[in-house]
């Protein structure tokens, strides 16, 4: 028998035949509601809410209450509702998240579980687990250290998984590692729901991270994709070089900065036949001290190093433009506000049309506003922003932006994984990726200065970009899942969630 719980899940959707079948007869009132009628009603309500979190806060109650309904709610109305469970809301639901906590989602793993990780993963109810999106809260979008309360990060991209992915919501794990928080304002907050201790580093945050990826492997296998997220860089590039090649995993965000110049390179390199090396040269950084080069060499990050060019030091980035003129501006520090008029200004003097990408997040923390690069650049720019912005009036055109956000990506890669069963990620599969999308944008996007496809039609747009990386798993004999499918677009549409009501008999 159906719960009375189970029944408000479904609520008035149940038929008259299921009613009856689980003794649901004047448990609900007599009317019989359609899938397509509670979703209409659901987004009046959620319109009425003029504050953001109020809306976070609603999602994540349906998603408790009514999954299926809460995909069919996120896959219909993707460009309305992406901002509200991820960035930029889900950072602000982040920072207040001790405040709004009411039930927990997705699994803790603190310091207290050392030496019991396996017996902890366990506990999870579901055991056919697939993609895993672990923080440990040290580095949540461009707000910091947020600790234990940075699960709401985990919870939204693994909603997206299956949202644009369609990732089953069953095979998806959120996890956080609490080892503590340097953030004094949460060690001081009543409400804040994680240890209250300074972040462990050095052999203690090793060895738990160490347990946790080995209890991983020998519960959920080796095909179960591991995502890292927002962990602070110093952690984050060794986590990733130490379990690469043991583990199936990838970072997409620090296969963001650094990572992005490494696949311009390679694609560069890839399409002129040039050697990697001097195609990276065509590339240059800029981090918090100046231009990245030869000259600073002995102090830089090892990741740095392959980016340090022949150049006198530059302190600032309006200098820097001025002197390499660049045509494309991408920014992934973190840092909002750092495309200045004088940048964009200076990028607009030496290009027709360039190309600025603030790809910062949340909103707060975005380069520049859409706004000020259209107005800058005398309406030229093509912009594009890792949250949304509202379309700009220039002149008496609407101009609109495009959003350049890793959700374009991730959960078609991740399908592409699962499908073909692939045991480890390789660089080229990001390159198939990313080549995938650029294939998706039409000529009509291009006219309206957008550089990326509307997320309108994101669920066709994983499907291709999932073929695409799992062929590549094939061809690299990373796969195993055999014999290989033969259509993989179809094979992989085959294989995707869809959160329509099924009949309860």
């Amino acid at each position: 028998m159906l719960s009375l719980n189970r029944s408000i899940h479904l609520g008035l959707a149940f038929n008259e035949k299921e009613r009856d079948a689980h003794y649901l007869r004047g448990l609900l009132p007599p009317v019989v509601v359609s899938q397509k009628l509670q979703e209409k009603k659901l987004m009046h309500n959620l319109r009425q809410y003029k504050v953001p979190l109020q809306r976070y806060m609603a999602m994540m109650d349906l998603q408790e209450m009514n999954e299926r309904l809460f995909y069919k709610l996120l896959i219909d109305n993707v460009e309305e509702l992406l901002p509200v469970v991820y960035t930029p809301t889900v950072g602000e639901a982040c920072q207040k998240y001790g405040s709004i906590f009411r039930r927990p989602q997705g699994l803790y793993i603190s310091l207290k579980e050392k030496g019991k990780i396996l017996e902890v993963l366990k506990n999870w109810p579901e055991k056919r687990i697939q993609v895993i999106v672990v923080t440990d809260g040290e580095r949540i979008l461009g707000l910091g250290d947020l600790g234990c309360q940075g699960m709401g990060i985990p919870v939204g991209k693994l909603s997206l998984y299956t949202a644009l992915g369609g990732i089953r919501p069953s095979a998806c794990l959120p996890i956080t590692i609490d080892v503590g928080t340097n953030n004094e304002q949460l060690l001081n907050d009543e409400f804040y729901i994680g240890l209250r201790q300074k972040r462990a580093t050095g052999k203690e945050y090793a060895d738990l991270l160490h347990e946790f990826m080995c209890a991983v492997k020998q519960n959920y296998g080796e095909k179960v994709l591991i995502q890292f997220e927002d962990f602070a860089n110093h952690n984050a590039f060794d986590l990733l070089a130490r379990y690469c090649k043991t583990h199936l995993v990838f970072n997409d965000d620090i296969q963001a900065g650094t990572g992005i110049a490494e696949l311009i390179a390679l694609e560069i390199a890839r399409q002129t036949n040039a050697p990697i090396e001097e195609c990276r040269k065509k590339i240059w950084l800029v981090d918090s001290k100046g231009l990245i080069v030869s000259s600073r060499k002995e102090s830089l990050q090892h990741f740095k190093k392959p980016w340090a060019h022949e150049h006198e030091p530059i302190k600032n980035l309006s200098d820097a433009v001025n002197s390499i003129k660049p045509t494309v501006l991408i920014g992934t520090s973190g840092v909002g506000k750092t495309f200045t008029k004088d940048v964009i200004e200076a990028m607009a003097s030496f290009n027709e049309k360039p190309i600025i990408l603030a790809l910062s997040n949340p909103t707060s923390q975005s380069e520049c506003t859409a706004e000020e690069a259209y107005n800058w650049s005398k309406g030229r720019a093509i912009f594009a922003s890792g949250s949304p912005f509202d379309p700009v009036e220039y002149e008496g055109r609407i101009i609109m932006s495009g959003q350049a956000n890793n959700a374009y990506i991730f959960p078609g890669f991740g399908l592409g994984l699962v499908i073909s069963g692939a045991i480890r990620v390789h660089d080229d599969m990001l390159l198939a990726a990313s080549e995938a999308l650029a294939q998706e944008v039409t000529q009509e996007n291009f006219d309206k200065g957008l550089i990326y496809p509307p997320f309108t039609n994101i669920r066709k747009i994983s499907a291709h970009i999932a073929a695409k990386v799992a062929a590549k798993a094939y061809e690299l004999g990373l796969a195993t899942r055999l014999p290989r499918p033969e259509d993989l677009v179809k094979y992989a549409e085959s294989c995707m969630y869809t959160p329509v009501y099924r009949s309860y008999r």
